[in-house]
């Protein structure tokens, strides 16, 4: 039964973190930047988790050492946040989710380059194939099919969030709770935006009802809610099948861009996402794929 549970919060997470799409475009054609809209976006969402986290009766004490970590976990979530959603501007969104969600593979890199992570050939094929799919994505018959300025910019979205991801698990605050670092570091995202807001104008106000429940549903959909159940997925299945779950996500994207906003879908496309798709299920289950091949070749050895 947990195992049932634990699929379908995985399944719930991933697909509520493709939900974004939904909620961002039409503020943006109402004409709001994406700074004011990831203003709000985080700070409605600090305000949710508060909530959450006194009905939990959960402690917001921290310690004034992990201060500096929130602010560097801050920043780097706040350059994923701000790249992804420019790279909106660039290209059909449900192609930038598909970019961002690279991100696996460039915590492969990182690992292997900064900490001398051993690497392994399907380390290695998974790179490559996220390469082609990229490729794939942004090139079709020898022209570029994409804006190779917006690529780069939702690429480096994925590398932002690769470092958090990375830094998170490197730092002092690898065992605190999930809902308190998100919490802080919501506070510190929020901060950024307002300041990065006032060189642009300053935070624009809410043209409209309908702009109000897209800010409020973007808040709580795909950033409280997707963490909420990102947790209870993890306690379930473990962190493995929850990222490997995490496929649902640019496919959703991809669904709401298409169904909702009439994106193109071509087989050009859907190659590029399959492979990007594989590639980082194969990053996510490479230790058990190794670990496999060992197991069948030792049965194989002994029967011979």
């Amino acid at each position: 039964m947990s195992n049932f549970k634990g699929f379908a919060y995985g399944i719930v997470t991933s697909v509520t973190f493709g939900l974004i799409p939904l909620f961002t475009l039409p503020l943006m054609a109402e004409g709001m930047r994406f700074d004011s809209i990831l203003f709000y976006r985080f700070l409605f969402a600090t305000f949710a988790l508060i909530g959450v986290m006194m009905v939990e009766k959960q402690s917001f004490h921290v310690d004034k050492r992990d201060i500096p970590v929130f602010i560097l976990l801050g920043g780097l979530y706040t350059i994923s946040a701000m790249f992804l959603f420019w790279g909106y501007s660039f290209m059909a969104a449900g192609i930038a989710t598909t970019l961002h969600f690279t991100y696996p593979v460039f915590v492969a890199i990182i690992m292997m380059t900064a900490f001398r992570e051993k690497t392994s050939w399907i380390t290695v094929v998974a790179i490559l194939l996220a390469v082609l799919g990229v490729a794939r994505l942004s090139i079709d018959g020898g022209k570029l099919f994409v804006d190779p300025i917006g690529v780069m910019i939702v690429l480096f979205s994925a590398v932002g969030y690769a470092l958090y991801i990375v830094t998170v698990n490197k730092s002092r605050v690898h065992d605190m709770n999930g809902r308190k670092l998100t919490f802080y570091v919501f506070i510190v995202s929020t901060c950024l935006f307002f300041f990065k807001a006032q060189t642009n104008g300053g935070v624009q106000s809410i043209p409209d009802g309908q702009s109000w429940i897209n800010l409020i549903l973007l808040a709580v959909v795909p950033t409280v809610i997707s963490n909420i159940t990102l947790v209870q997925a993890v306690h379930n299945i473990g962190s493995t099948l929850t990222a490997v779950l995490g496929a649902m996500e640019p496919v959703t994207a991809v669904c709401v861009g298409v169904l909702v906003f009439g994106e193109p879908f071509t087989s050009q496309i859907a190659t590029g996402i399959l492979l990007i798709i594989v590639a980082v299920t194969l990053i996510i289950l490479s230790k058990y794929i190794q670990k496999s091949l060992r197991t069948i070749k030792h049965k194989l050895l002994m029967h011979y």
